[in-house]
């Protein structure tokens, strides 16, 4: 097949339909029905587990193995990202890792918090959260190399909504399966199916884009013990270059604080409203927290939408400042809140805002990216300023949830680094400026 041209329509669908492919990982598994099938697996009075020779907090055990992942794709993506770029062959290593994402979700068909399973089923947890989040480190380099500067907004967008459709499309079949059940472990068993239609999924979808998007300029290196580390000198030459252009030093200090809080509310906050939230039983939680995740899925595409105009009107700086403001009130109103009621409000704010600031976030480091061929490591150092907030945000969430025994103190701290993201963006300049501090 002929390469297609950069711009494309077809190229850019092909590759906004990996999102279609990969966010039913980041709905059912991260958001939605594992949490769920996580915490129905310890009694109500019961809410510990021996891990690791240690007693842990459900829920902070979850977060601590969550925040472990993001430390190893942080580590290992630049060495990756180096080494695809020198055989230049990047899409090998997005179909690895979603291989090895599709696999880590069908292995959560057999979970089981026993001593004697924990530690499998925490690995098969694992491999679908590096896979999901170590293939986007490829699959977010290919942006600038698919769509110009004009374009890469919208598809940026359009790829965030195609994902929000595709993945609420296989969560009502999994609802369905869920909810046809009437015994408790009946309906335990398809959320097992469940974790198991996510991998398929995943591995099925994903082969469009890898039949359409381009394998990479294959330059016949080979892989040797001398260019393991080339990622990693990457980074550093990255950074150096970064350094002396003031707005994109800045965005990615102010990108850093924000992305952190904003991720780790995504990855926490079902737990949050099955821990927190007065549902009445055990069947109107597990409706409740679906419907929840729902409506967030049904409002973000109409608010990464909203977020792609409103920066084209207003620019991308303003509309970032704008959207963390509402993250920073949900965090507050967070706090108090405690009926269902309550919860459905707070979840429609969320995916207003929820789909918007990560798309305007990426394409925005997109359009103030220097003129390079080398647009792997520069997101590849993208990926790991977001992995490392998250490594942070949620080490910092699961002890305050550890010690104080208590989500909704975890959940409030993340209110500074929301205010401190907006101090941050209203110091990037408008223009490219040779650094000078």
């Amino acid at each position: 097949m002929n390469q297609l041209k950069k711009g494309s329509k077809k190229l850019l669908n092909a590759w906004a339909f990996y999102d279609w492919a990969n966010s039913v990982y980041t709905l059912t598994i991260a958001s939605s029905i594992f949490p769920i099938f996580y915490s129905s697996l310890f009694l109500s009075e019961i809410k510990n587990v021996q891990a690791f020779g240690m007693e842990f907090k459900s829920t902070a055990l979850i977060t601590f193995v969550t925040a472990f992942t993001f430390l190893v794709v942080a580590f290992t993506s630049p060495i990756l990202s180096g080494i695809a770029d020198y055989v230049g062959n990047k899409k090998n290593f997005l179909k690895f890792f979603c291989y090895v994402g599709s696999a880590g979700c069908v292995g959560l068909y057999w979970f089981d918090i026993s001593p004697d399973g924990i530690h499998l089923s925490l690995l098969f947890y694992f491999m679908g959260l590096i896979g999901y989040w170590g293939s986007l480190v490829f699959y977010n380099s290919y942006l600038p190399d698919i769509a110009y500067e004009d374009q890469q907004d919208a598809i940026s967008a359009k790829g965030f909504s195609m994902g929000y459709i595709g993945s609420v499309l296989l969560l009502l079949v999994n609802l369905f399966m869920v909810m046809s059940q009437d015994e408790g472990a009946a309906k335990m068993q398809m959320m097992r199916y469940s974790f198991v239609t996510v991998g398929i999924w995943w591995a099925l979808f994903s082969q469009y884009s890898f039949y359409y998007l381009p394998k990479g300029t294959s330059f016949g290196h080979k892989v040797t013990r001398a260019i393991v580390f080339n990622g990693l000198k990457e980074l550093r030459q990255v950074w150096k270059q970064l350094k002396q252009d003031l707005r994109l030093k800045r965005y990615l200090y102010a990108f850093f604080v924000f992305s952190m809080a904003v991720q780790t509310i995504m990855l926490v906050a079902v737990y949050f409203g099955e821990e927190e939230i007065d549902w009445g039983g055990d069947s109107e939680k597990t409706m409740g927290l679906i419907i929840s995740i729902l409506v967030i899925q049904i409002v973000a595409v109409f608010g990464a939408i909203l977020t792609s105009r409103a920066s084209n009107k207003y620019g991308n700086i303003k509309t970032l400042i704008a959207v963390n403001c509402v993250w920073m009130c949900l965090c507050f109103y967070a706090y108090f809140m405690k009926s269902p009621m309550q919860f459905y409000i707070a979840a429609s704010i969320v995916g207003l805002v929820m789909g918007g600031i990560q798309a305007l976030a990426r394409s925005t480091y997109s359009k103030f990216l220097p003129e390079t061929d080398d647009t792997t490591s520069y997101f590849s150092f993208y990926d790991v300023a977001e992995k490392i907030g998250i490594v942070f945000g949620m080490v910092i969430f699961a002890t305050i949830d550890q010690v104080t025994g208590s989500m909704r103190n975890a959940i409030l701290f993340l209110f500074v680094f929301f205010l401190l993201g907006i101090i941050l963006l209203f110091r990037v300049p408008k223009h490219r400026t040779v650094a000078s501090d």
